[in-house]
């Protein structure tokens, strides 16, 4: 793979960009809980006025007096304003309770909610008392958690992702892989700005919340009461949980880059120490600061992991894993998840600037995180796999539900960067033999950045320590020739000269080294794809689980075991006369409970040719709730046939159809079958 002229910044920038805008771009996706059924049902017809209106759902939800409304055929909200919890063991449900006497007509249901899991649900549905009527009530078309505010929201969640991966797989990089990139600014600019991205996005995050469950302004993003309901919500809380973790997570980035960083100076030693004039203690000296470097880095290890564990858990506790099946387990394998994706993400976005924008990468630091990195993807692939099962429940619904084919993108993208690390490690190996076949008596990786492993391309460039690290300032020009007065426009100029000249030297140095290249461009790879992984894990976070989508298509299957499927009855009468045998066909389209049914009607002689006979009637009636009968409107459509629209049957139940044929003026007989309307 050769790339002429390309630049990694750039790249990477429009990458990120790219992805922020799809994810940006995405519809907003279906959330935890989803509404598995409501009394009356939707689109259903019933005889009297219901007592309330009921709501069943799938997970855990928060509503409030105003999360349901009932509203008549004029648009006039007549429900008495006050929730039910009707919740008993794990079914989920809440209704309004509604006066008596409401007339007849269409009434629409609005109803929003916000999932346990974080993520706001909300929609709409008509029922009739009586008969159907035209309707002017109001439905917002835009549904809650979606507009411009949704998209804002998304991006902040993709950004925080970002964020987080940046500050904590950066710093565990330096700790774990390579301590003397404490001084290298590229990294410290990773962390800096990984940070400041978790912080802001976090505060956006809890701005937003408010208009993203609730009314979709923008401007609602300054009402101050509607954060104080935020704070006290479980998102809210842990939102402001982040936020104290990322004051101590200052504290700990400032440690990392100062008195940690100092104490891996070139000289080994502490830059602030006194030097040791007479050198009797120097060797005591050099044995305090490897144990300072040893107690620095076991207390930032074990503060850094707690507080990466803590930041993870803010994500768990108000997520998927937070709600379904055994969330105790969940919870923490998600930190691991997390953790994990952090370790590997942010890691390799740490090699990736130390690579460009630093002095040379010690083999042993990029073996070391080629380490880390493999022990991170054996937590993410047992961890992905039980989050997987959980969220999934099946194989087919893999690939019949949004969750399962984004989960399936995602495991693509997973093996594409595993597969890019599997060549990055060739060229790691490549890296050390290069090493070792250069300089066999030098195997020790020195403290200031550079390991004594140049190729013998550039030996001379390698040697040359007038060269400035990363980590300095370029030394400034003597313009003061003989002893005369300096011209500051010159001195600047000379400045920028010199400074070009040594970056041209840091980037011949590095381009001299085809095996260090080859590194570099692999890594890149794997960090392009990261970006899209990151991205495309953003956009699953916020989608309805197939577990839960599967669940909700059950329950609308469990309504009858045909419950798509039109009604079909072949009923043999006999009137007793001439010519009185014969086959009634009637099926019934869709079958369910409410208006728009369809009914069609074949009479047929013996031989099965369709025939017409003076008189057919047919009629409805529900015994167990008073119902009927109810006489359906036939029109003869042709020979033998006959169709009715519109069929209306209030509610669902095992019905009684009555067929009443005559076929001459004294012949009539009426045959009744039961059919279940769901």
């Amino acid at each position: 793979m050769v790339l002429t002229g390309f630049r990694p910044r750039r790249l990477l920038v429009v990458v990120a960009v790219l992805f922020g805008v799809l994810a940006a771009g995405v519809a907003p996706a279906a959330a935890h809980a989803a509404l598995t059924g409501s009394d009356p049902a939707q689109g259903s017809v019933v005889a009297h006025a219901p007592e309330q209106v009921a709501l069943t759902f799938s997970e855990g939800v928060a509503m409030g007096n105003d999360s349901l409304r009932v509203l008549d055929p004029q648009g006039k909200r007549v429900d008495r304003g006050k929730l039910r919890n009707l919740c008993s063991g794990s079914v989920v449900k809440y209704g309004a309770g509604l006066p008596p006497g409401l007339p007849n007509g269409t009434y629409t249901v609005a109803w929003q909610a916000i999932s346990a899991d974080s993520h706001p649900v909300s929609g709409a549905f008509t029922f009739s008392i009586g008969a159907p009527s035209k309707t002017a009530a109001a439905v917002p078309q835009q549904q809650v958690g979606g507009g411009l505010v949704g998209a804002l929201y998304e991006i902040a969640r993709y950004l925080a992702y970002a964020g987080f991966v940046l500050l904590v797989g950066g710093a565990a990089f330096v700790v774990a892989c390579r301590p003397a990139a404490a001084r290298v600014r590229s990294v410290q600019r990773l962390v800096v700005r990984g940070w400041a991205l978790l912080t802001g996005a976090t505060l956006a995050m809890l701005l937003l919340r408010t208009p993203y469950t609730g009314s979709g302004k923008l401007a609602d993003v300054f009402d101050f009461g509607g954060l104080q309901q935020v704070v006290m919500s479980k998102p809210g809380a842990a939102l402001l949980s982040r936020l104290l973790l990322l004051a101590a997570a200052a504290l700990f980035v400032a440690v990392l880059f100062g008195a940690y960083a100092r104490l891996h100076a070139p000289d080994g030693t502490d830059a602030n120490d006194t030097d040791d004039t007479d050198g009797t203690g120097e060797a005591e000296d050099a044995e305090d600061a490897a144990k300072r470097r040893k107690d620095l880095t076991f207390g930032l290890a074990a503060g850094g992991t707690v507080l990466a564990a803590g930041l993870a858990t803010t994500w768990a506790i108000a997520e998927h894993a937070s709600t379904g099946l055994q969330p105790a387990v969940a919870m923490p394998v998600d930190v691991l998840h997390l953790l994990a994706v952090a370790a590997w993400l942010g890691g390799l976005a740490a090699l990736l600037v130390s690579l460009y924008w630093g002095p040379p990468v010690e083999r042993t630091a990029v073996r070391r995180f080629s380490r880390v990195a493999f022990g991170s993807v054996l937590v993410l692939v047992a961890t992905g796999t039980y989050q997987s099962w959980r969220q999934v429940g099946s194989w087919h619904a893999l690939a019949d539900t949004s969750y399962g084919q984004l989960l399936l993108v995602k495991v693509g993208l997973v093996a594409v960067m595993v597969a890019v690390a599997g060549l990055s490690r060739r060229w790691t190996g490549r890296l050390t033999a290069a090493a070792q076949g250069t300089n066999r008596t030098d195997r020790t990786d020195r403290t200031d950045g550079t390991d004594g492993t140049e190729p013998t391309a550039a030996p001379a460039v390698a040697q040359d320590t007038s060269a400035p690290s990363d980590t300095e300032d370029a030394p400034a020009a003597d313009t003061a020739g003989s002893g005369g007065p300096a011209d500051p426009a010159r001195v600047a100029q000379l400045a920028r000269q010199q400074a070009a000249l040594v970056t041209a030297r840091k980037k011949r140095i590095r381009d001299a080294d085809p095996v260090r290249r080859g590194l570099r461009r692999s890594v890149l790879t794997e960090a392009a794809v990261a970006v899209l992984l990151l991205a495309v894990t953003t956009v699953l976070t916020t989608t309805e689980p197939a577990r839960t989508a599967e669940a909700v298509k059950a329950a609308s299957a469990d309504r009858s075991p045909d419950a798509n499927q039109p009604r079909v009855l072949n009923v043999p009468f006999d009137t007793g006369g001439a010519d009185g045998k014969g086959t009634a066909r009637l099926d019934l389209d869709p079958g369910r409970s409410g208006g728009g049914n369809e009914l069609r009607l074949r009479i047929a002689d013996p031989s099965g040719k369709a025939r017409d006979v003076p008189q057919v009637e047919v009629s409805f009636t529900l015994g167990a709730k008073k119902l009927g009968p109810l006489p359906v409107a036939l029109r003869h459509s042709g020979t033998g046939h006959w169709t009715a629209s519109g069929v209306q049957l209030p509610v669902p139940g095992r019905w009684q159809l009555s067929l009443l044929v005559r076929t001459s003026d004294f012949d009539q007989v009426t045959e009744t079958r039961n059919v279940t309307i769901d």
